[in-house]
């Protein structure tokens, strides 16, 4: 009997935010029968301190072909750098045993450029979803375009992202706009009520309502706590508004945010911490509070396919490609409270009804399917540098 010649294609995930916009393609690649998924955890995932969320993982009904333990606590870069470490390590033992044909890796952090950086020694093309965004405040963003430089296949989130890798020297015939993959469930999701929501998370909501989430600037790291700070005192002015707060990355100094909300949480009845929400009760939680303030690419990304607004806040995101629904501001009292003014006011509602989402498109993870299947993987390894003509 002739044996199936599939592609084995190797998913690694690092994170809450990377597993929620990948699991519909993981989902696409386990059910297709030309190709074989292999899903590698990782990262905070792993950590208790974080939500411990590979056991959402498991609740999806995904089986883990790998588990490479690499987190500490990243509050400094000398750990980061010892968790990169493990990192190296644990993926060269976990691709030399799994033989994946690709490997697929989504967005800027640490631990996925060192996947890509032992995908590269190893000799194994690297699909990357997410690459020529821009976010000029962290170190994500060189991460971000050095694992485009160690990829072979490029799946953008928005034409201007697509020019920009191409930009970056990458042949545009392995370039692809396919819009952001985590946006195709959202029209047909199951969300969860808001009375269902005060039950699971033992909160309730009051007159108003934010969802906050605060990552640190890391290439700015002596203001964080100052930020953070600045944000929690003018939250704290609020009247009648249920804040709740989810952790933030597993960042270098993100402990100096943790600490501080965490701190704001036991004094303020109306406050809440949760180190990990789940896809299914975030994506709720957004859908149903007035909306969402921080500097996570979520707001920039998701939340406008929930026709919901976003208070992007600093220079974390600098640079993104932006639907019409953020308000950005700085660390800065009078701004924040003027743009939640802002949220409320009638006229700006009225612009969320006909809010068109720029990083959505139709069938991405389908399109990201099917570019895989027709890519002869054994000759994509050597890339020649793509120059623009000027």
């Amino acid at each position: 009997m002739k044996l199936l010649n599939y592609k084995k294609i190797c998913v690694v995930t690092g994170s809450r935010a990377d597993y929620g916009l990948l699991k519909s393609l993981i989902l696409k690649i386990k059910k297709n029968s030309n190709l074989k998924l292999q899903l590698v955890v990782t990262g905070s995932h792993l950590s208790k301190e974080h939500g411990y969320t590979i056991s959402e993982i498991y609740e999806d009904g995904f089986k883990v072909n790998e588990i490479i333990k690499i987190v500490g606590h990243e509050s400094n870069p000398i750990n980061l750098i010892k968790s990169s470490s493990k990192a190296l390590n644990g993926y060269a033992k976990c691709f030399k045993r799994l033989k994946p044909d690709l490997i697929l890796i989504l967005g800027d952090r640490y631990e996925i450029f060192c996947a890509a950086y032992t995908g590269v020694v190893f000799g194994i093309p690297i699909a990357h979803l997410h690459g020529g965004e821009v976010t000029q405040n962290s170190y994500d963003e060189l991460f971000r375009h050095a694992i485009s430089k160690l990829s072979q296949i490029h799946f953008s989130s928005t034409e201007t992202y697509r020019k920009r890798i191409i930009q970056l020297g990458e042949s545009p015939k392995n370039v692809h706009n396919v819009g952001a993959v985590g946006l195709e469930d959202i029209k047909n999701f199951a969300f969860i009520s808001k009375k269902n929501i005060e039950n699971k998370l033992k909160i309730k909501f009051n007159k108003k309502s934010l969802l906050i989430t605060l990552h640190p600037e890391t290439l700015h790291r002596e203001k964080i706590n100052k930020n953070c700070a600045i944000i929690l005192s003018t939250l704290k002015k609020l009247k009648n508004t249920t804040l709740i707060f989810t952790m933030p990355n597993n960042d270098v100094q993100s402990n100096q945010i943790t600490k501080q909300i965490k701190n704001f949480c036991n004094k303020n009845k109306n406050a809440f911490f949760f180190k990990s929400l789940g896809r299914k009760l975030y994506l709720s939680c957004i859908k149903n509070v007035d909306a969402v303030l921080g500097n996570s690419s979520s707001g920039l990304i998701e939340v406008p396919s929930l026709n919901k607004p976003s208070i992007n806040i600093g220079k974390r995101q600098y640079g993104r490609v932006q639907s019409k629904s953020i308000i950005s501001c700085d660390f800065n009292k009078f701004q924040i409270l003027r743009s939640i003014k802002k949220v409320y006011s009638n006229k700006f509602s009225s612009k969320l009804k006909k809010l068109k989402n720029p990083y959505y498109k139709k069938n991405s993870a389908q399109n990201i399917i099917n570019v895989i299947k027709s890519t002869k993987l054994n000759k994509i390894l050597i890339k020649k540098f793509y120059d623009i003509k000027f």
